[in-house]
């Protein structure tokens, strides 16, 4: 990161990284609220009311290897203006929408975000390949804390702008999205990335033996976790703002258990990565998945305000142990030659669980409970744990 063959804008490359996760950021938790609430406006039966949720995820799996591939070969910068791109699309998509009552429109401009925070996602690796080995953990986890601003941030956002439209709700808040996604570009036109660095990502695409990468049981073992993490996560998250408006809660108590559930989610990361050179990957994503098994408990323990956001914070901060120590334990066990597919690969698995489990809590919560949704949780951290405690035989832990 500070080497002296670095021009003065390369070394800015990770500090511009930071603000732009920081910006493109900022709409992630309104999608949350907005995909659940105006869904349940506008769908034709209750069962869809989380479909554009869904769809979202669905989205961010069809497109994380293709962005991937495509940052591969045009660079990390094109393909975060890209996202910035459909995200800002999807803001439009999303206003339009809910001006004219077109459910098939605001699924589709959530399949625009999708693809969008598919591609956000990508942040994280952009920073690990811009320090020097030793910083990679910390890039890492500090480059997720990062996203800290948009849980500050984006539920006041969400409050201030939803009825900029009065009175047609939550337009506002899909036209600051669009605003956001804009501004959000500046810092990404500002980085200069090594070109080496877009070198090496371009050689995968041609040399890189994909599967038998993935049959190694350090790869596949932290794809699983990073899955799991993900996956728990959106189980619980995306039927939330929908179970506490249910409960007789307001929208404006549903954005602020999110805001802190988001806040969780990113705050840790200032010393996960500390954590994770202390103690190793394996040992930091054991203790992600302990507390997401605490957050699904707790959710099934009541529904008071408190166990809402009892569950979500503990929910935040599993998730982050979880996914961040995945995704050393991934970047660990991966050359440099061989990322950019291989991180396609991890991002299109943690998408298509993610989806899977967005599907499946919108079609348990409306057709059975709260507590429902919480229990399939276990399942899902099980396996984790298994392939956890299968890889630390072996000396391949990281």
């Amino acid at each position: 990161m500070n080497s002296p063959t670095l021009s003065t804008r390369q070394r800015l490359n990770f500090p511009l990284l930071l603000l732009g996760n920081a910006i493109l950021g900022t709409p992630m938790p309104m999608l949350i609220i907005l995909g659940g609430l105006s869904g349940a406006m506008l769908a034709p039966a209750k069962e869809f009311a989380i479909l554009p949720v869904s769809l979202q995820m669905l989205a961010g799996m069809v497109f994380a290897a293709p962005m991937s591939v495509f940052m591969g070969k045009f660079g990390r910068k094109r393909g975060f203006l890209l996202g910035a791109c459909f995200a800002a699309i999807g803001g439009l998509l999303g206003a339009y929408s809910l001006f004219y009552a077109n459910f098939l429109m605001l699924c589709l401009a959530h399949a625009a975000m999708g693809a969008a925070t598919s591609c956000f996602g990508y942040f994280r690796f952009a920073a690990a390949e811009v320090v020097s080995e030793s910083w990679r953990p910390t890039a890492i986890s500090i480059t997720l804390g990062s996203g800290l601003v948009a849980a500050l941030i984006g539920p006041e956002v969400f409050v201030y702008t939803k009825d900029y439209y009065s009175p047609i709700p939550f337009a506002g808040a899909y036209g600051a999205i669009t605003m956001i996604s804009l501004i959000g570009c500046l810092p990404i036109l500002a980085l200069a990335l090594p070109k080496s660095e877009q070198d090496a990502t371009k050689k995968v695409l041609s040399k890189a033996p994909v599967s038998s990468i993935l049959r190694r049981r350090p790869v596949y073992t932290a794809i699983l976790c990073a899955a799991v993490s993900f996956g728990v996560m959106v189980l619980l998250m995306a039927p939330t703002p929908l179970a506490m408006v249910g409960c007789g809660f307001s929208e404006t108590q549903a954005s602020d258990v999110i805001r802190w559930h988001v806040i969780a989610m990113f705050a840790p990361s200032f010393f996960t990565g500390s954590l994770i050179s202390r103690f190793g990957s394996g040992r930091v994503v054991f203790c992600g998945l302990f507390l997401l098994s605490l957050s699904a408990g707790t959710a099934m323990a009541g529904i008071e305000l408190g166990h809402f956001y009892i569950s979500l914070i503990l929910l935040g901060v599993g998730w982050n142990f979880g996914f961040i120590g995945a995704t050393n334990m991934l970047n660990d066990n991966l050359a440099p030659n061989e990322r950019s597919i291989v991180q396609g690969a991890n991002d299109t698995l943690v998408a298509l669980v993610s989806t899977l489990a967005s599907f499946g809590s919108g079609v348990i919560i409306s057709t059975f409970d709260w507590n429902s949704v919480a229990l399939m949780s276990f399942p899902l951290i099980l396996v984790a744990v298994v392939g956890l405690f299968a890889l630390k035989r072996k000396p391949q832990l990281a």
